[in-house]
């Protein structure tokens, strides 16, 4: 079967990189970041990016290219997977989109609401008053005035709260609206192979709590110490593991209560993106990574 486009979805820890290069060698591919901690570039290894080795196999893209204090979005995702398709097709190679964001496979096959940008004053005096009063605080404020966005997010999420209280004070009109009025998706009319590893639970459980482990021995604390003074509202701030290994390193944990905080984390973050594909991608191949071969499951869908 020749595809036009491959989308690689799964949990964190569930062998996505391995799958995606695996079969790039297999059909002569361009892997294509869709996670969206993956894309900065002050974190390769909390992130799990793709090393040296794999890049020297087949071509990778967006990975490790946005500043950690830079606010990243959907909507710049968007961008940058016209402008890494156009590459891919250039090289004459087909795009194997992989990644564990949700909403960035959403953005790649259903479209992206056309938010209007929100001014910077806006966004300043936003940012000022989040920091001033907790995202809890915001979170009510926010219900108040647009209690059908506020009702999807978590009191606790302050990127998502800030977000959608900007774009309120922004356009009077509620977040969840906007996002209802998709612009054309990026791989519209294309034939997609889709996929979802499913990994069992218990072996991911594993692999999650093994991974941290070598994240560390690769240099993770390090990592961590050198993004402790990151902004708690930024993107880059919700990577797993990093609050654990920055107070570690302070003194304020002991190494065996920051990892188990870090992986219990993780563990729970890959639960939320289980249910996220359950809802929205049951027309996916679903497959166990551990059992199955995603370049045989890829030759399959031609029978």
């Amino acid at each position: 079967m020749i595809c036009d486009a491959v989308l690689i979805a799964g949990p964190t820890a569930s062998g996505k990189s391995a799958a995606a290069l695996a079969l790039a060698d297999h059909i002569g591919g361009v892997v294509i970041n869709a996670d969206s901690m993956q894309v900065y570039a002050e974190a390769p290894i909390l992130t799990a990016q793709p090393d040296a080795e794999a890049r020297a196999r087949a071509p990778h893209l967006l990975y490790g290219h946005v500043p950690v204090r830079e606010v990243y979005s959907v909507g710049r995702y968007a961008e940058d997977a016209r402008r890494a398709l156009d590459q891919a097709r250039a090289m004459k190679k087909i795009p194997i989109f992989v990644g564990g964001t949700g909403l960035y496979f959403t953005a790649l096959t259903d479209g992206l609401a056309q938010v209007p940008p929100v001014p910077a004053r806006l966004r300043a005096e936003a940012r000022a008053l989040l920091a001033q009063i907790g995202v809890e605080e915001l979170h009510k404020r926010l219900a108040a005035r647009d209690p059908q966005t506020a009702a999807q997010l978590r009191p606790s999420d302050p990127q998502r709260t800030l977000r959608a209280y900007e774009v309120f004070a922004a356009t009077g009109r509620p977040l969840a609206q906007w996002q209802r009025d998709s612009g054309a998706p990026l791989l519209k009319g294309l034939a997609l192979a889709r996929f979802v590893l499913n990994p069992p639970r218990p072996l991911l459980r594993d692999r999650i709590g093994q991974r941290f482990e070598a994240m560390l021995a690769a240099g993770g604390q390090g990592e961590a110490l050198a993004l402790a003074g990151l902004d708690p509202a930024l993107p880059a701030a919700k990577l797993l593991g990093l609050r654990p290994l920055i107070a570690h390193a302070r003194g304020e944990l002991d190494r065996e209560a920051a990892i188990l905080l870090a992986v219990t984390a993780t563990r729970q973050f890959a639960k939320r993106q289980m249910t996220w594909f359950r809802n929205r991608m049951g027309d996916y191949v679903w497959i166990d990574p551990y059992s199955g071969n995603i370049v045989a499951s890829y030759e399959q869908l031609s029978v």
